[in-house]
């Protein structure tokens, strides 16, 4: 009787302290993905203007590739004035930036994109086949391609302007 009047207690321990591991851990910085250096997954897709919008189309050029959800607050509505600032300061620098929805609604999408004046190419992925090929789990997410097509940075959650620039400028640097 008093083994088993211990037992119960010293079983919780675990548990306890897997969860005060979780509770003080970001996972968003310890979740490294394994497609950081390889080369980016090629996608076509069709912008909501109805353009089409290829990755080999922009090799040779710094990527921003953005994975984008309407429904995503605060976090997307947080990044969403970052990415547009970010697009101005470096369309005419080499940079491409492409903005994917995902698991949304066309009318939302568009109401999104109208409310930030995204002016860079923005593109629904039916059917998630291209968020699926990146390892995204979650909006948003940010991917940087360098000017050869390999993925150089991965950011998970709502991106930040300095650090984004930081990024995108140490690519512009490098040789193509």
């Amino acid at each position: 009787m008093s083994r088993l009047r211990w037992a119960i207690p010293l079983a919780v321990l675990p548990v306890i302290a897997l969860l005060a591991y979780g509770f003080w851990t970001d996972p968003r910085g310890e979740v490294k993905s394994p497609l950081v250096g390889k080369a980016a997954a090629p996608f076509t897709l069709s912008t909501f203007a109805g353009a089409p919008v290829s990755l080999d189309g922009l090799r040779g050029r710094v990527v921003v590739v953005n994975f984008w959800a309407s429904w995503c607050i605060p976090a997307c509505y947080e990044e969403a004035p970052v990415l547009q600032d970010v697009w101005r300061d470096y369309e005419h620098r080499g940079v491409a930036m492409v903005g994917i929805n995902v698991q949304d609604k066309d009318d939302a999408a568009r109401k999104f994109m109208e409310q930030f004046g995204f002016t860079f190419p923005n593109a629904m992925d039916v059917g998630g086949k291209v968020a699926v090929n990146y390892g995204v789990y979650g909006v948003p997410e940010t991917f940087l391609i360098d000017k050869k097509g390999r993925i150089r940075e991965r950011k998970v959650g709502a991106v930040d302007g300095e650090a984004l620039r930081g990024h995108v400028e140490r690519l512009l640097a490098e040789p193509s």
